[in-house]
């Protein structure tokens, strides 16, 4: 069983920069593709990026591409999501999740966190 808490969203003004964490709970972190989605209300869960089991591979939304970035640190049970330049756009409830696999369909994943609230304003 993988628990997640994300952290780190906040109110920011359209150009900044932010980093979002996500901490996972046990000895099995490394166990996992890790991803990070976002929705917004009325919305459906948007893929943003994800990340291989040893984070030898990540791949990311293509409108995000160059602009978002994920990582990982397993030694810590800890997966990042930096956001550069971020747009208005950009505001929604960011969620973590934990599958077997990266993929972009959010149905892939097993397990999630709550979410954290990113705010852009212009």
């Amino acid at each position: 069983q993988v628990q997640l808490v994300e952290s780190g969203g906040g109110l920011v003004q359209a150009g900044d920069s932010l980093r979002l964490s996500c901490a996972a709970s046990g000895r099995f972190f490394s166990g996992y593709a890790m991803a990070w989605f976002r929705q917004t209300p009325g919305r459906e869960r948007e893929f943003v990026a994800a990340i291989t089991r040893y984070g030898a591979h990540t791949n990311s939304a293509d409108s995000l591409k160059g602009r978002f970035t994920i990582s990982r640190d397993n030694a810590n049970n800890t997966v990042y999501l930096q956001m550069n330049s971020l747009k208005p756009e950009d505001t929604a409830v960011y969620y973590c999740a934990a599958g077997p696999l990266t993929s972009p369909n959010s149905r892939s994943y097993s397990y999630w966190g709550q979410g954290t609230q990113v705010t852009v304003s212009s």
